[in-house]
């Protein structure tokens, strides 16, 4: 029996390594939560953010699934590292405060562009590169319009939940 799993450990490194490296074409990826804003949210709200960009390298197509979230208001692409907060490199989604909760499709779209004039000073789809290296970070903003404000889920204009992008 050790054999066997000798050989199957083998095996299993032996197809790991002619597994191919990651390239742009590859989905990018972020997991949202409340424990990754910073600060820390006291929330319930989760989310996935996918992203890929289409072999001719003029689209980025994405995609944020969401549970558990109340009053979205906007969602961005951010550029910066763990735990570092920075201004809007792309925004992916603006709704109205207040309203109802989302479970399912957030929002789904294709980039084309960032921002015209946006904090990150990202001029085309070169964003990817920082994407690649965990140097951009993805939110989702909430507000119930009801003061004061950051006191529950479904208000954090701030950002209710972040992940960074990898």
């Amino acid at each position: 029996m050790r054999g066997m799993l000798g050989l199957v450990s083998i095996l299993a490194v032996g197809l790991l390594a002619l597994a191919p490296s990651a390239a742009a074409s590859d989905n990018l990826v972020a997991n949202l939560s409340g424990k990754h804003e910073v600060s820390a949210r006291d929330t319930q709200a989760v989310a996935v953010a996918t992203f890929k960009l289409r072999a001719d390298g003029t689209q980025l197509q994405f995609k944020i699934n969401v549970a558990n979230l109340d009053n979205a208001v906007a969602a961005h692409i951010h550029c910066a590292a763990v735990g570092v907060n920075c201004p809007v490199g792309v925004t992916l989604f603006g709704g109205a405060p207040g309203g109802s909760g989302v479970q399912g499709t957030l929002v789904k779209g294709t980039i084309s562009a960032p921002d015209p004039a946006n904090g990150c000073d990202w001029t085309n789809l070169a964003m990817v590169a920082a994407m690649e290296t965990r140097n951009t970070y993805i939110n989702v903003h909430t507000n119930d319009r009801v003061p004061p404000i950051d006191t529950r889920p479904g208000d954090f204009p701030g950002g209710e939940i972040r992940g960074q992008v990898h």
